[in-house]
């Protein structure tokens, strides 16, 4: 029985009422988690309200369409998210440590606390960090002034945060899916979980899914035809390049997953028997289409971050990218073959010796490009003035431990070897040991390298030094501990273990745990200290680390319309080149008129519409759905009647402005690398070469 007014919700949704009933350790550790986002939820309001800033919060950020803004919102999500990840991974450590003696926590909360963590860490902290990123950082390397679809931008978005809203509403009302972050039927069919846990995920993830297509084509569209005079695909910078690639991969591969999540959703809701146990249902069906999106969304999330690390390493080592067309042809050849591989994921289901082969062969295959990357950075480190900073930092992590993440891979593309260790803590080593070095670290260097662009100061070097160091030992304490407990026997999604000899390990991978949350901890507090002394880390001028594309050649942060007058780019890595050939931050002959978007509250609206359909639909009360829905409609067509999209910014304005940013610039003292960490960098760097045209090389 379902109640008209509230479908299937009532007071035992609560998870605070199930603690107030049952108070066991593993009840009030979800009551502490439901509080957690109710009084953060209250505090942020209560912020918001005393220190007067909502008109800010939605003149300048809820209904923009910079697409700087809404790169910064991505990332601010993605952090938010990432918090939560984190925590979840350090208890799920703490119950495995524990596990001996039967831990803390029941077996249903610990198969949450995975496939939250799966699905919080891929969709909604990796995802929208890159997209973030991305969203910031392209436009500005390519010469645009924004993206090509400014309000398809902020929509995206707004699915996005629909997505991991509904997934932190799931802590406080219902429970989560216990079916992984793939959410595998039939297990998560209305047979087997009938509550509205796999609901909430079938939502959340479709919802996102769909922002995540649109940013797809937004990103594409932009580096096709936004591109600055002069831009040839062959100048643009390598992070460009993995840009296409991972657009590509978006727009492809996101529309398998919205149809799997939709055809279960029609299996729970309808009655249909696309992946059930009867009536010619078939889950393999469902691990296909998961996986035809699931291989491809690991290069979907580690493509964008070779090409951070690739603008981390030229910069800090003073020279031009080593073999930038074969980077190119790798990364376009990563791209196609993470598309032929997907079946690596279930060797032991079922198919032929021979599909297992050729399967096996492609995995091997894809590692070949991904070599090629690994080459060219160190010989772009090699003979370079190498600074050893925070991004570069990540970097050398990266370097030890993705190799071996991309080693145990090639031996996981063996179907025999994979079938021995598929279901223990080994394939957990191997893919934690590739995402987080390879998209984690990437993106924390990118984070730290971009920051002074976005808000036009440094963060603080020396916290930033303790996250970069903690997060590296931190990981290897965790994980390859995992490999040989995989190796003997240890299962993954046990939240306890009968083999006394594994207790050292678990302790081991514990201590790590508690190291990775001490890097957590030390960047919020880099953060909070950056913020504090901002005006002693202040970078106005725009270029602090002697950077290489046309994102460090305006100021910091930039004006809404980026570039005061559109650059005409002559050569690869541009703003090197003018800095060493003597011809950076001249005035233009002109200015002129600049057009702009105007805000809008569509992507909000959308936003909140969403997740009141989605709470609707996962707790059946089909009145909200339908309203909600009916509105968010309503807006989106009312939208297309809205003929004022624009605004212009005269000439005289921006002529202005440019000026006083270029007096400030003639009148600062270039600092040389040796000071890029001192009070001294206004952000005007000292050439490496300064009377040499050639100086990039």
């Amino acid at each position: 029985m379902t109640d008209a007014l509230f479908g299937r919700l009532d007071l035992s949704s609560l998870s605070i009422w199930h603690a107030l009933q049952d108070p066991t350790p593993s009840e009030l550790v979800a009551a502490g988690a439901a509080m957690a986002v109710i009084l953060g939820g209250l505090g942020v309001l209560v912020l918001l309200t005393w220190f007067r800033l909502w008109g800010p919060l939605w003149r300048d950020w809820l209904t923009s369409v910079d697409h700087k803004r809404i790169g910064i919102m991505y990332c601010a999500l993605a952090l938010i998210m990432l918090a939560r990840g984190v925590i979840e991974g350090v208890l799920m450590r703490t119950q495995q440590a524990f596990g001996l003696d039967g831990g803390f926590l029941t077996p249903d909360h610990f198969s949450q606390l995975f496939s939250t963590h799966g699905t919080i860490m891929i969709f909604f902290v990796a995802m929208p960090f890159i997209a973030g990123v991305i969203n910031y950082v392209m436009p500005l390397q390519i010469g645009a002034r924004d993206m090509a679809f400014p309000v398809m931008n902020q929509i995206s978005l707004g699915l996005t945060a629909t997505g991991a809203a509904l997934v932190m509403i799931s802590l406080v009302l219902g429970k989560f899916s216990t079916g992984g972050w793939a959410n595998y039927p039939p297990y998560t069919g209305a047979d087997f979980q009938p509550g509205p846990g796999p609901d909430y995920w079938i939502w959340a993830i479709t919802l996102a899914g769909i922002g995540t297509t649109l940013s797809g084509i937004n990103f594409a569209v932009t580096i096709y035809k936004e591109r600055a005079p002069g831009m040839h695909f062959l100048r643009m910078p390598i992070f460009c390049w993995t840009v296409i690639c991972t657009s590509i991969i978006m727009i492809f591969a996101l529309p398998p997953l919205t149809v799997a999540a939709l055809m279960l959703a029609a299996d729970r809701y309808l009655e249909f028997h696309f992946f059930t146990n009867d009536l010619g249902g078939n889950m393999m069906n469902y691990v296909n289409l998961f996986w035809l999106f699931g291989h491809p969304e690991v290069y979907l999330l580690v493509i964008p971050c070779y090409g951070m690390f690739s603008e981390v390493i030229t910069t800090y080592s003073g020279k031009r990218i080593y073999g930038y067309m074969s980077m190119v042809y790798a990364t376009m050849s990563i791209a196609v073959l993470s598309f032929c591989v997907w079946l690596h994921h279930f060797f032991t289901m079922g198919q032929s010796a021979n599909v297992n082969a050729a399967f096996g062969i492609a995995s091997m295959a894809i590692a070949v490009p991904t070599g090629v990357k690994i080459y060219n950075w160190i010989a772009t480190l090699f003979r370079g003035r190498v600074r050893m900073t925070v991004p570069m930092i990540y970097a050398v992590g990266f370097f030890y431990l993705f190799t071996i993440g991309g080693l145990t891979g090639v031996m996981l593309a063996n179907p025999v070897i994979s079938y021995q260790v598929h279901n223990t803590l080994f394939l957990v080593a191997h893919f934690h040991n590739v995402i987080i070095p390879g998209v984690l670290f990437g993106l924390l260097a990118g984070y730290h390298y971009w920051f002074p662009k976005a808000f036009g100061f440094r963060l603080h070097e020396g916290w930033g030094r303790a996250a970069a160091v903690l997060w590296i030992v931190g990981f290897s304490f965790t994980f390859l501990p995992l490999y040989w407990l995989g190796l003997h026997g240890m299962p993954r999604r046990s939240p306890t273990f009968a083999e006394p000899s594994f207790q050292p390990m678990m302790w081991l991978a514990l201590f790590g745990a508690a190291l990775i949350l001490s890097a957590l901890t030390c960047l919020a507090i880099q953060l909070w200290i950056s913020i504090r002394r901002r005006d002693q880390l202040a970078v106005p001028l725009g270029d602090p680390w002697d950077g290489r594309a046309l994102e460090w050649s305006i100021p910091s942060p930039p004006p809404p319309y980026n570039f005061a007058v559109v650059p005409h780019v002559t050569a690869r890595d541009d703003f090197a080149e003018a800095k060493a050939a003597g011809r950076a931050y001249a005035e233009p002959e002109a200015y002129e008129d600049i057009e702009m978007p105007n805000n809008t509250a569509i992507g909000l609206i959308v936003c909140v519409c969403s997740t009141l359909m989605g709470v609707a639909l996962v707790f059946w009360i089909w009145w909200l759905a339908v309203l909600s829905l009916a509105v968010m409609l309503l807006a989106l067509v009312g939208r297309t009647f809205h003929t004022r999209n624009h605004h212009v910014i005269p000439a005289a304005r921006v002529a202005a402005e440019h000026r006083a940013w270029l007096a400030k610039v003639q009148a600062a003292t270039a600092v040389d690398r040796l000071q890029e960490t001192h009070t001294r960098n206004m952000g005007r760097a000292m050439p490496e070469r300064p009377n040499r045209t050639e100086a990039a090389e």
